[in-house]
């Protein structure tokens, strides 16, 4: 804890000198050299020349020598703590004239040696191994140092004598696991401090006689205070905080790091008490035994504040009302309990004068105050991080506060249930924190009437109901981290200024926002899922219209989620087209051609079967991509069949026992698809095979014929054989007269093909047949090749 402020400390002087540099010069603020944590064993190099802060604290150097650091001439802040050194001279720093911070805690300092010319305003030498006061005659020369840290294992009066002429503003003392062994009493009386923070021996008990109590101090700090084993009660301590009452300019006192039994640790408060302190603060307690002490006196106290963090105790069989009644009737008005552990707090026995109330982090419930009509002064009161459960006893539990301002109790278990009862919250109540519980939408039905400042932000509201009672004097809403899809109108809030509603699930916002929210001056809602359409467009368009401070983070945290294309695009790069976001002006320019088209194309399907032939044409084209270099002779000696013969399933029995037994009995080879087409192929594949194969092409027609659409394909991929272009391969065999009326549109070639070429008859009358296969046989007679 001492390390953790002291850290806090030296960053705020850093902070402050930075920026000083950047109002000197912004130029000069590239200069911040961090070369911490780097594993370095002697001071760098390659630093710049310009450089005004460097950081090599945490690594391994071992030795600073002129030479390191003498060119660096507008040098200002250096920070060289947490290393090995183990012996300085600070002449080392007389080319660096405008040096005025120096960090050298936390190394092995053992031994210093001076020089007159720095000045330096920070100056620390903390938590190094020096035996006595490392303070030379010429650090009274320096007259600007606010902050001196000293470390040492032993204390004299004459080692503080060269600086009790300067009024420093902090002094941080450490003092090493020897101390005490010779120890002055008076070593620190000529110390010239406004606040002065000693650091005891760790792990050892408070045996110690030196007094603290210095005439110019203001504010002091005491770490590590350790008393468990003394019989008197912490004796040694007490004697301490008693001579405190010698110096009445104290108000701050803080103690850290303690160690003590519970009647003791009730001493030093009741001791504190009668002081002048009027700020007193412990932090990191131990405590052991059980709690004897129970009158406690509260007469004659300058005390407002008392604020106590992180307590733990090995005991608690003792009854902890007895804690919590010395607390409870505490007459000031701060009072802080954090990280205690705390299950409960009784009701002070009369009116209190706590104004304001922190009981953070412990493991207070929902009984806490309940019924109490005895703060009625209190202004502020905080319940973070408890175990807080029902709104409505929250809200019944500041009805009787009639101060209460404001009010923190976020991060607990809150939820609120309608049917549980109304909520009755005090009126005077105007800032309310319930962020980061588990509420919902109903929420919205639990609120105080008056209440200017709401956080909500980390819960489970997925909307804002729009049937709430009206919060007039609402001013600002934080709902972020939630899960709302839109920005809530301002019907119900007609005062908000501040809407804070980014990390939400909004898509598409509302147009109408602005228009609904006209007092609004500051709104927060990116890191939004955000849609990018024209919805979005319009309100892209509304925050073109207000003011570019209004609109917070815009436009880095705004961007397009969806859809994918637009990911990552910020809102005010997406654009979209009048025309794609005009539905009336898009259906005249695309729908209404569209439409037309598709009519089109509709009535030529149904009338010219272009479906088909687009089939067909698809694999005519195939075909002749195939075909198109190869020579008509190399195309004949290909032929495997005489004839390829195409009909109908129904038609199958006169193939069969006419034609087939009266063409193969003269050594005519015919092609069925029954006994030709290759497995594993496609029937279009197969046929046209077949074709290319085939001297001719026999088409039985029939009135079965015209109604298969194999056949249709067999007779189109046949008329269009290109292999066979230079001779007739098609023989029409018409076994059945068909009426013209019976054949499809889609054959109108087959029309043509009986209108312009001669087709056999299948004769009725047996005494015919013999000519009939002559005529055939004749057709179709070629030479084969093996």
């Amino acid at each position: 804890m001492t390390k953790t402020n002291s850290g806090i400390f030296h960053f705020a002087i850093i902070f402050v000198l930075i920026l000083e540099i950047g109002i000197q010069s912004s130029d000069e603020r590239e200069f911040f050299v961090d070369r911490s944590k780097a594993g370095l064993t002697h001071v760098p190099k390659d630093l710049s020349l310009k450089t005004t802060i460097l950081d090599i604290s945490q690594n391994y150097i071992s030795e600073l020598r002129t030479s390191d650091i003498q060119l660096l001439s507008k040098l200002r802040i250096l920070i060289i703590s947490h290393n090995k050194i183990q012996y300085l001279d600070i002449s080392v720093f007389k080319f660096n004239l405008e040096l005025e911070y120096l960090d050298l805690s936390h190394n092995k300092l053992g031994k210093i040696s001076c020089h007159p010319t720095v000045n330096l305003k920070h100056l620390d030498l903390s938590f190094n191994a020096f035996d006595a006061l490392p303070i030379c005659k010429e650090f009274g020369n320096m007259s600007q140092l606010e902050f001196l840290g000293l470390s040492a294992t032993q204390l004299q009066k004459s080692s503080v004598l060269p600086i009790a002429h300067l009024h420093i503003s902090k002094v941080l003392l450490v003092l090493g696991d020897p101390y005490g062994e010779k120890e002055d009493s008076e070593s620190l009386r000529h110390l010239n401090t406004e606040s002065l923070h000693i650091v005891f021996p760790t792990r050892k008990e408070f045996h110690f006689i030196l007094d603290v109590s210095l005439s110019t101090a203001v504010n002091l700090e005491l770490s590590n205070i350790k008393c468990v084993l003394d019989d008197n009660r912490c004796s040694y301590f007490l004697n301490v905080l008693s001579k405190l009452q010698k110096n009445p300019r104290l108000s701050s006192l803080t103690l850290n790091n303690i160690e003590t039994a519970w009647d003791s640790f009730i001493m030093i408060l009741q001791l504190v008490w009668h002081t002048s302190v009027e700020n007193f603060s412990i932090k990191n307690v131990k405590l052991q035994g059980h709690l004897g002490f129970r009158d406690f006196d509260y007469s004659n106290t300058s005390l407002k504040a008392l604020s106590i963090y992180q307590v733990v105790s090995d005991v608690f069989s003792f009854p902890q009302s007895s804690i919590y009644k010395i607390f409870s009737n505490m007459t000031i008005q701060n009072f802080t309990v954090s990280g205690t552990h705390m299950i409960h707090m009784l009701c002070p026995s009369q009116i209190s004068p706590f104004l304001h109330l922190d009981f953070s982090n412990n493991l207070l419930t929902d009984t806490i105050f309940r019924d109490c009509g005895t703060l009625t002064k209190l202004e502020t009161f905080s319940l973070q991080i408890n175990q807080l459960k029902e709104l409505t006893n929250i809200a019944h539990m500041t009805k009787e506060m009639k101060s209460l301002h404001q009010l923190d109790i976020s991060q607990n278990f809150l939820r609120y249930d309608e049917n549980e009862g109304n909520c009755s919250w005090t009126r005077s109540l105007l800032s309310l924190n319930m962020s980061s519980n588990i509420l919902t939408d109903s929420v919205f039905r639990c609120l105080p009437p008056r209440i200017k400042v709401l956080d909500l932000h980390n819960n489970r509201i997925r909307s804002i109901p729009k049937q709430i009672m009206k919060l007039e004097s609402l001013q600002k809403l934080n709902v972020a981290l939630n899960s709302l899809t839109n920005l809530p109108g301002c019907g119900a809030f007609n005062s908000l200024s501040t809407l804070i509603i980014d990390h939400n699930s909004i898509s598409n916002p509302s147009v109408d926002f602005f228009q609904s929210c006209q007092k609004i001056r500051s709104i927060k809602a990116g890191n939004n899922p955000f849609q990018c359409t024209c919805e979005l467009r319009e309100f892209i368009q509304s925050i073109g219209q207000v003011s570019s401070d209004v609109v917070e983070g815009w436009p880095d945290s705004y961007k397009c989620e969806y859809p994918e294309s637009y990911k990552g695009t910020p809102l005010k790069d997406f654009h979209l087209s009048q025309l794609s976001c005009n539905t009336a002006l898009l259906v005249v320019t695309i729908v209404v051609p569209v439409l037309v088209l598709a009519v089109t194309v509709s009535i030529l399907c149904i009338y010219l079967d272009l479906p088909w032939y687009l089939r067909m044409v698809c694999q005519w084209t195939q075909t002749r991509r195939r075909a198109r270099n190869i020579p008509l002779e190399e195309l004949q000696r290909t032929l495997q069949f005489h004839a390829f013969i195409s009909y109908s399933g129904h038609d199958s029995a006169w193939v069969k026992s006419e034609l087939l037994p009266n063409l193969e009995k003269e050594d005519i080879r015919i092609c069925l698809h029954e006994r030709n087409f290759i497995a594993g192929k496609s029937i279009v594949e197969n046929i046209i095979n077949c074709i290319e194969k085939s001297y001719k092409s026999i088409f039985v027609l029939s009135p079965n014929f015209v109604q298969s659409e194999w056949c249709h394909y067999e007779l189109y991929f046949a008329h269009h054989n290109l292999f066979h272009e230079a001779f007739n391969n098609l023989i029409l065999i018409l076994l059945e007269p068909i009426p013209q009326y019976s054949i499809p549109s889609s054959y109108h070639k087959l029309k043509i093909l009986m209108a312009k070429r001669t087709y056999l008859e299948w004769p009725k009358e047996k005494s015919k047949h013999g000519l009939f296969w002559a005529n055939l046989r004749a057709a179709i007679n070629i030479k084969l090749m093996e």
